[in-house]
């Protein structure tokens, strides 16, 4: 198998399923009480996109792909630090099975872009944490203007997400969730595309202000109904 058809492989693509939704998901939801928003914005979505989210957790992947439609989120393939997630062959093995991975630099998409707009080519949506890097103190850090750019030269869809309390469940420094199951909301957005002659830093910043409107939403939406409440979507 070629190096990027396993990305595409119905045959790898049957066994993700599996490994996230019989293993993976069921996993993540005993260990965080797990309330999906507006997944209804998302009905309308075609073809290949760039997911984009905050982060601040390990738990942040998972909890996307598991929140995901099931026809939106086969085939995703979700960018990983090339320095940890790729160094040694046990864990590069798994970031494959479980996420579809492929390697992005930390500080963004350098010397990887040729690699994600051909996956983009080939159908396969990508999922990109455009801050490079876990927060520390849950604070948004600013957004690199990979993702903005692939949207823009391949001519695909922004989807939007917010996660909230991810780093609660599972903070910065710890490889285990903790015990407890603390409520964590995955908030989706509407796709987004660039406006005629937007600028990729343009885009970029629409972009950031849409993640963290999304959050903000989601804490209204924490602090009006508790933190029990039925998932949607």
């Amino acid at each position: 198998m070629s190096s990027r058809s396993r990305y595409t492989s119905p045959v790898m693509a049957g066994a993700r399923f599996v490994a996230q939704r019989g293993i993976l998901k069921p996993f993540i939801w005993r260990k965080a009480d797990v309330t999906v928003l507006n997944a209804d914005r998302l009905e309308a979505m075609r073809g290949p996109y760039v997911a984009v989210s905050n982060h601040s957790s390990h738990l942040d992947a998972p909890l996307i792909i598991g929140a995901l439609p099931g026809k939106l989120g086969r085939y995703v393939a979700a960018g990983a630090a090339a320095d940890y997630f790729f160094d040694v062959w046990w864990r590069k093995g798994l970031t494959a099975l479980f996420f579809n991975a492929f390697p992005v630099d930390r500080s963004g998409l350098r010397g990887r872009r040729g690699l994600a707009t051909s996956l983009l080519d080939d159908g396969v949506p990508l999922l990109l944490f455009p801050e490079g890097t876990r927060s520390r103190t849950g604070e948004m850090g600013n957004f690199k203007p990979g993702a903005a750019a692939l949207c823009i030269s391949r001519d695909v869809p922004c989807l939007p997400i917010a996660l909230l309390g991810a780093s609660a469940a599972m903070p910065t420094g710890r490889s285990w969730p903790g015990k407890g199951k603390p409520p964590v909301y995955v908030n989706f957005g509407e796709p987004m595309r660039p406006e005629d002659g937007e600028s990729v830093a343009g885009f970029n910043e629409r972009i950031a202000k849409e993640v963290r409107g999304l959050y903000d939403e989601a804490q209204d939406y924490r602090e009006r109904h508790g933190v029990r409440e039925l998932p949607r979507g």
